[in-house]
């Protein structure tokens, strides 16, 4: 009766483990990275004409 029992009870889980059938597949969304730039960018030709100021007020 034990056996009885137990092979209802693994039937009963084995269909309702099927019983949703073949799910279509789900595509994840392609991840686009932006190109950014350096943050430095705007500020190094304004330091580098402050430079060249400073080395010709300096002669």
């Amino acid at each position: 009766m034990k056996k009885l029992a137990l092979a209802a009870a693994l039937s009963v889980a084995a269909s309702t483990a099927f019983a949703g059938g073949m799910a279509e597949p789900v595509m994840e969304p392609a991840v686009v990275e932006a190109a950014t730039s350096s943050s430095a960018g705007g500020i190094v030709v304004p330091l580098l004409l402050l430079l060249v100021i400073a080395a010709a007020a300096s002669k």
